[in-house]
């Protein structure tokens, strides 16, 4: 925040780092995040588009392909500026979250209008992608069953990293000019009622259809589920931060989510029934 030179080296560098260790692109997005959050989107438009140049300098040194430069820019920082947009404009994190989700369907329907068939590729993919000392046994069937829903689960990955670098913005900001406010923002973390009801018909046009729209149908589900993922995460943490045991279930909640990812799924199911439920405002 000191002025767009910093922040435009901080975007730039984090990004071409992030080659190398992925989970800086976080701290990169975040970076143009805390910008357009703070100072407006034509500024972090500014920084935005200085960072490209930057990055696309320190690229051409180290030889990297212009093309990497690209996508970053398009795939990591365009995204992420927008829902800042979101955020700032409406001073609430749930139309930000509806916004990113919108644009990971847009991404899977989008993909699906420009490849008739993305499962087929997925089963040439998955193989490259499997650890050389991966089982081998059920290889091909894990593959054939995974495949049709590898768009989606690509497109919640990319949404679900955005809004982890737009909610480390928005704690940046907090913790600069609103010490406290995150914590409050996040825990009190709701979407539409509709949205849940919007999802279940997406769900049952996926049960009853076949073929491509069926595809596009779970693929798009799969996207919504970051939506309930964080919903549930931050009822998780209202609840736990209630216990006695507060200062500790806190953190080995946190720390089960990272170390066992499959306990997503439940979170996901809390701030799915949390729409209707109001799991946090219940004396259990």
């Amino acid at each position: 925040m000191r002025g767009r030179l910093e922040a435009m080296l901080t975007a730039s560098t984090l990004a071409i780092l992030s080659l190398l260790m992925t989970p800086l692109s976080i701290f990169s997005s975040a970076a143009i995040a805390l910008v357009t959050l703070r100072k407006g989107a034509y500024e972090g438009l500014i920084v935005l588009g200085c960072s490209a140049i930057s990055a696309a300098v320190i690229a051409s040194v180290i030889n990297i392909p212009f093309l990497v430069i690209v996508i970053i820019a398009l795939v990591l920082w365009l995204p992420i500026w927008l829902i800042a947009i979101v955020l700032r404009e409406g001073r609430h994190l749930s139309p930000a979250i509806e916004i990113a989700v919108l644009l990971g369907i847009a991404v899977v329907i989008g993909y699906y209008l420009y490849n008739a068939d993305p499962a087929s590729m997925w089963e040439q993919v998955l193989p490259r992608m499997m650890p050389s000392n991966a089982p081998v046994e059920n290889k091909e069937e894990i593959i054939q069953q995974l495949a049709p829903f590898m768009t989606g689960i690509a497109a919640s990955a990319g949404v679900f990293s955005m809004l982890l670098s737009l909610f480390l913005g928005r704690w940046w900001q907090s913790l600069l000019y609103n010490p406290g406010g995150f914590r409050q923002e996040f825990l009190s973390l709701k979407v539409q009622r509709k949205l849940p009801l919007i999802t279940l018909a997406i769900a049952g046009i996926a049960l009853v259809s076949s073929g491509a729209l069926s595809q596009i149908a779970w693929n798009a589900a799969i996207v919504m589920s970051v939506m309930y993922t964080f919903i549930g995460i931050a009822v998780m943490h209202a609840l736990f931060a209630k216990m006695s045991i507060g200062n500790l279930a806190v953190p080995m909640f946190y720390i089960t989510l990272v170390l066992i990812p499959h306990s997503l799924l439940p979170v996901a199911l809390v701030g799915f029934g949390d729409t209707w439920m109001d799991l946090r405002n219940r004396n259990f």
